[in-house]
């Protein structure tokens, strides 16, 4: 294939990626930029299949055949509980890409570059491998932490922010020193210890970060492997890699933004610490009487109900309860009942956890609201569910200025009429924060399994 058929194939691919960006920022459009984005990368790899720069096919498809069957499991086998956990791991693979990359391109012997085409050449190798290890150790804290193999609660290690200050610093120094001695053929020493100091710091970063922020470290980590990947086509000259790069990295750089916006939170706080770190002062004690319900209370109070609002968590996710709660759906909305979702930003283990569970179940779009939009209407709400939900229906983050979540804007449900939260227990939420809404006199306690209680809910209500 000729030079420019390559290079108009990596524009096309390009624009499908940016359609496939565009698609995905809204719920009715997901799937077909889905599509987009599929497709795109069906042209990459044809194209750059067929450049002319591969040197070795056998390799070349004996890696594209591995990598695919992987893809295929993984589609197959995880299930989507285990979604969060399966992009932490994928991200900490293309970090690993990347430091690979780096040192094949630092060790390769047959660049013959000079000057200041050299030292650019060498800024980006050293720059490729440094966010390549911050992402790949901080995506496999990561990984360990949404799967629960690591404890949620932050790992707060004493004069921390001066650590990370001396991580830096040396990062910097390492820099100096391997530009110098490159220039007589060396610089593999500091360019290994770089990558040392890159990975305590992506390890320390992330086991400093508590569980209610794992979702904006879900995103963050994203952006972090798109400028990895971005780094690794500038060493590799390669255009579409570093434009594709840059669109992952930019879109979860804002994505973590926004998210941190709408938590009330700034992002460098959240990096340095994350909820679940100390604020001053001990949290206060929830102290109260538990009102238990069962399933036919709760169908009772669901049939004269007119407004209802669900409110899905990480709970529902693990009860796989998401198809359950759509046939309650349909079947008061067939009886004449408002009913509708609240999502939390930071509902579940990852940006949009909630959304993609709730499209899996076919629930409708115009149903299903953000926090913002309903966060004045609560007066309105008959009912309110809360379905495994913890730290995002939490009172204390808006009342208690000693919580480990004070100032995070929370769904203020206890303003209804009457909620009803399903949990197994009354243990804490990923966040390890205890929660006065399950003592509040208007608040009825359903426990149990989610997918279990909620079909008995709807056997009472069909009943």
């Amino acid at each position: 294939m000729s030079q420019s058929l390559v290079t108009m194939s990596y524009i096309v691919a390009t624009i499908l990626f940016i359609l496939s960006l565009s698609g995905l920022s809204n719920q009715e459009t997901s799937r077909r930029g889905n599509y987009f984005g599929m497709l795109g990368m069906a042209i990459a790899i044809f194209a750059t299949v067929l450049s002319g720069a591969v040197t070795s096919y056998a390799i070349l498809f004996s890696a594209l055949a591995v990598g695919g069957l992987i893809g295929l499991f993984a589609a197959k086998k995880v299930e989507m509980t285990q979604m969060p956990e399966l992009v932490a791991i994928m991200h900490s693979l293309v970090g690993m890409a990347a430091v690979l990359v780096g040192y094949a391109n630092f060790m390769d012997p047959s660049t013959n570059l000079t000057g200041v085409e050299k030292t650019i050449h060498e800024v980006e190798i050293y720059l490729g491998i440094l966010i390549g290890a911050v992402t790949f150790s901080g995506s496999v804290i990561a990984f360990g932490k949404l799967s629960e193999k690591i404890s949620g609660k932050p790992l707060l290690l004493p004069a921390r922010h001066w650590l990370n200050l001396g991580l830096l610093l040396g990062t910097v120094y390492l820099g100096y020193v391997f530009l110098h001695q490159t220039e007589n053929g060396g610089g593999l020493y500091p360019l290994l210890g770089m990558a040392v100091l890159a990975l305590l710091f992506g390890i320390h970063m992330v086991m400093a970060i508590g569980g209610a922020d794992m979702p904006v470290v879900v995103s963050m980590l994203n952006s972090y492997s798109g400028w990895a990947a971005s780094a690794t086509g500038f060493m590799l000259n390669n255009d579409l890699l570093i434009v594709t790069g840059a669109l992952v990295g930019s879109s979860g750089a804002i994505l973590s933004y926004i998210m941190c916006r709408a938590m009330n939170r700034h992002f460098l706080s959240v990096i340095a610490g994350g909820f679940g770190t100390a604020s001053g002062g001990e949290a206060a004690v929830v102290e109260g009487e538990v009102h238990p319900i069962d399933a036919e209370e709760t169908a009772r109070l669901l049939l004269d109900a007119k407004n209802i609002m669900i409110i899905p968590g990480y709970g529902m996710a693990v009860a796989q309860a998401q198809h359950t709660v759509n046939e309650i759906t349909k079947f008061l909305r067939d009886k004449g009942k408002k009913v509708g979702f609240g999502i939390h930003p930071v509902a579940g283990r990852m940006p949009g956890h909630m959304n993609v569970l709730l499209a899996e179940a076919k629930v409708p779009y115009d149903i299903v609201y953000e926090m913002d939009e309903i966060n004045e209407d609560w007066d309105k709400v008959d009912v309110s569910i809360v379905i495994g939900a913890n730290d995002i229906v939490n009172p204390s983050a808006l009342d208690d200025p000693n919580s480990p979540i004070a100032g995070m804007p929370v769904l203020e449900c206890w303003k209804g009429d009457t909620t009803i939260v399903m949990k197994r227990s009354m243990a804490s939420g990923y966040a390890g924060v205890g929660n006065p809404l399950f003592v509040k006199d208007n608040t009825r306690m359903l426990f149990g399994d989610a997918n279990k209680m909620l079909q008995e809910v709807l056997k009472a209500l069909k009943g």
